[in-house]
């Protein structure tokens, strides 16, 4: 494993451990439903089930066509935001 992945993997257990992963989580959520993207990305889906058709589309395919302008419709302020917060966090618990 390398240096950065021990890294991360000790600062997602402190995020859990702390609870500031599901708070974070939350933020997320409430940011990406107050700026318009869970919309966005629900009629998306829809637009992917009509191409197809129903019968012809699995969660898994809706999945891989629906990732990646999930991803590119997320705000950069939200993201920005969500870093900051995780900046402050691990400036506080330093002792990582």
């Amino acid at each position: 494993m390398s240096k950065e992945s021990q890294m991360r993997a000790a600062i997602n257990q402190k995020l859990i451990e702390m609870g500031e992963r599901e708070r974070l989580k939350e933020l997320l959520r409430a940011k990406l439903v107050e700026c318009g993207w869970k919309d966005q990305l629900k009629a998306h889906c829809k637009d992917v089930i009509r191409e197809k058709g129903l019968e012809h589309v699995t969660v898994e395919d809706l999945v891989t066509e629906v990732t990646p302008k999930g991803r590119a419709l997320v705000p950069d302020s939200v993201k920005k935001e969500l870093l900051q917060r995780i900046r402050a966090f691990l400036a506080q618990h330093a002792t990582l």
